[in-house]
This record gives structure tokens, sequence and C-alpha cells, in this order.
């Protein structure tokens, strides 16, 4: 009896942080980190936002290269000529008829700096589109990892609350034994029955929160997972060499939403300057055949609008206010990112320190309390609230320690989102 007693108390302290299991629904497909993120990438509906957007870019683009059309204009119809002359004493009406027509072509001859401020305002637009592919993705990864960092630390969690059950169910059956004989009063077994209750409520939680983060990573993959897929994998480690001066030089040098932002604050520049150069009227080459009674002729000309009361001022100020604004906008997303990189920096250097309070000894304790405790139970000198104390104080600690895995984890993801880039 003492021996099932030992074995039932020793599951609930040989708990591994790797890849894990959750109870509920454990016959799904099993996924990795590297398999949701590929499969987020492929599917996720942002992704083929940012692919639209550069389509679009793509055919402005082509658009700002086009020429302007030439203008076709024609116009005939039947003529007639009278001519009134005296031949001799006599006068005599002579008549004259012929099919009249004309034909007129025009071509419009852009200004050549204006064609070349829209050719650079429309190749500027497709590479902040590119960018903000970039940006996009890197946006969705750490969305990614966060979740499944969430989803492994539910499934650790569910797992830690099914073998605490398993143990408090194995203390209840040997307290149930003890009052049968005699040997313990009937309120040792009415207390432990209390627990076993709270056991199984704490594993229902447990249960369903793996079910809601399920869910969650679900909803970014596109619904490509399903609805019992599992995960496994390692939380992560502290990387070594992480310094906050390096890591803010990558932040402003490679961040995508920087580079975005840089190419908006350039293609701002081109706009004020395609309304500039639109100040000057483009030409129309005109060339025209006409057929007369009487007259054949071919003329060219030139047409030229004046801009006389209109300018484009309005059409300049707006440019300028666009560019101010993403000037502005530039500006705050760096100090912004600056913030959350010593933040996340900051989170991740706390959680490593008390990750490695629980390593150098805090977790060997809980598990040497726990041993005594269930020594002195088997011995008969400590009571059934002494052990579950024990085991409950072991289980907290193991929690806390998930979680704070799962949090240095997490301010990783962050921080690389942050920075631009894996670290």
């Amino acid at each position: 009896m003492r021996r099932r007693v030992l074995l039932a108390f020793l599951c609930a302290i040989t708990i591994t942080f790797g890849g894990t299991r959750a109870s509920a629904e454990p016959d799904g497909q099993f996924y990795s980190l590297d398999m949701i993120v590929d499969l987020t990438l492929a599917r996720n509906p942002l992704v083929s936002l940012a692919e639209g957007t550069i389509e679009q870019q793509k055919g402005q683009q082509t658009a700002a290269g086009a020429y302007p059309n030439p203008t076709v204009g024609g116009a005939g119809g039947h003529g007639m000529l009278r001519d009134t002359s005296l031949v001799g004493p006599e006068s005599s009406l002579t008549r004259q008829s012929l099919t009249e027509y004309n034909v007129t072509v025009g071509q419009p001859v852009e200004w050549p700096a204006l064609r070349s401020a829209r050719q650079r305002v429309a190749d500027l637009g497709v590479a902040t589109a590119n960018v903000g592919m970039l940006e996009a993705r890197l946006n969705l990864a750490s969305q990614v990892k966060v979740a499944f960092y969430d989803l492994l630390l539910a499934q650790q969690d569910a797992d830690l609350a099914k073998q605490n059950l398993d143990t408090v169910e194995g203390v209840a059956r040997i307290v149930r034994a003890r009052v049968k004989s005699g040997e313990a009063p009937q309120f040792e077994s009415i207390k432990a029955e209390v627990e076993v209750l709270k056991a199984r409520q704490q594993l229902a939680r447990a249960d369903n929160l793996v079910r809601i983060n399920r869910v969650a990573v679900d909803t970014l993959t596109g619904g490509a997972l399903g609805p019992t897929y599992m995960v496994h994998g390692e939380f992560r480690m502290l990387p070594r060499d992480l310094r906050i001066e390096g890591l803010m030089a990558r932040m402003m040098d490679q961040h995508p939403t920087i580079q975005r932002l840089l190419k908006s604050v350039e293609q701002s520049d081109w706009k004020i300057e395609f309304e500039r150069q639109a100040r000057v009227p483009s030409v129309t080459v005109n060339g025209s055949y006409w057929r007369e009674i009487g007259r054949e002729a071919f003329q060219g000309g030139l047409s030229v609008p004046l801009p006389l009361w209109y300018r484009r001022q309005g059409e300049i100020a707006s440019s300028l206010g666009a560019k101010r604004r993403d000037e502005a906008e530039l500006l705050r997303t760096r100090n912004e990112l600056g913030r959350a990189v010593y933040q996340h920096y900051q989170d991740v250097r706390t959680t490593a320190e008390l990750i490695e309070v629980f390593d150098k000894g805090l977790l060997k304790q809980a598990q040497e309390a726990l041993r005594l405790a269930q020594f002195s139970f088997q011995q008969g000198a400590s009571s059934l609230l002494e052990v579950l104390d024990a085991q409950r104080v072991q289980r907290q600690i193991l929690l806390d320690y998930g979680l704070a895995r799962h949090d240095l984890s997490v301010s990783l993801a962050r921080l690389e989102q942050a920075v631009g880039g894996m670290l």
C-alpha cells in the first residue's frame, strides 16, 4: 500500500516542460512552431491583403510609364459650288459638286520633368508595398509565436492539472481506507473528497483554456489546423550576447515599418515635385488634312493651355501637408519602437533572472518539501492537510516556473517584432 502511495505522489513531480500533450482531445495532429508560422504566412488574409497592395501599385507603375494616346477627328459630306458668270450677252448658271472631308490628328506631348516625377512616385509606391509585405509577415509571425506559446503553456497546465487530480485521488483512496479501518476520523474523508472536487474543477478550467487558445492559433492560420490539433515544442532560452545598444541599432537600420515610412517620405517628396512640374502645361501637336471644292490643304499646329488663373496651389499645399504628416509618423514610430525594444529587453532580463532562481534551488526545495511530507504522512506523523499543502505549494511553484518560461518566450517574440527580425 505504501509503495502505491509513493508512486502516486511521485507522478506529481515528474513534469517535463518540453513537448507536452494536453489532457483534452489528445488524438489530434501535432504541429511545431515553424509549421504553424509557415501555414500562417501562406493562408492568413493579411498576407493576401499585402499582395493585393503590391499588385495595385504595380498597376499604377504601368500606368505611370504609359504615353498619352493621340486624338483623331474627322468630318465629311457632300458639297456644291454655285458660280455665276457672264458669257457674252447671256448669263448662265454653272454648278459643281464634290465629296468634302477633313482629318485631324492631335498628340499630347508631356513635359519630361512631369513624366519623370510621376514615374518616380509610382516606383516608390511599389517599393513601399514590398516593404509593407515584410512588415505584415513580421507582425504575423510575432502574433503566431505569442499564440503558440500561450497554447503550449495551456497544454502544460492541463497536464499538470491532470497529474494533480491523479495524486489527490490517490490520497483520497488512502484516506477512505484509513477511515474505514478506524485509523482516521470521518472528517478526513470529507476533506479529501473536497480536494478531489477542486482538482477536477482545475482540470476542467485548464482543458477549456486549451480549447480557447487552440481556436486563437487556428484563426491566425486561416482555419488550416482544424479543431483537434495539438502543438509541441520548447519554450525559448535567453540568447547570448543580448545587448540593448545592438538591438536599437538594428531596429533603426532594418525594421520594415521604418523602411516603409522612409520610402513614404521619399514618395511624398516626389509627389510635391510632380505637382510643381504639373504647372508647366503639356503641349498637344496637331496635324490635319482638308479637301474641299477648289481647295486641298495640309495644316499643322500646337495647342497649349495657359495657366493664368490657377497654378495648382491647392495640390502643392496638399502634398506638402502629406509629407509633413509622413515625417511626423516616421518620428513617432521610431520613438514607439525604441520604447518597445527597451521595455521588452528589460522584460527578458527580469524574467531570465526569475527562471534562474527557480533552476538554482526553488524547484528542488519544493520537491524535497513534498517528499518529506509524503514520508511523514506514510509514517502517520503528519496529517492529510499538511500533505495537501505541500503538494499544493509544489504544484504552484511548477505553475509559476512554466509561466516564467512562457513569459520569457513571449518577451523574446515581441522583442523580435520591435527589432524587426530574429535575434
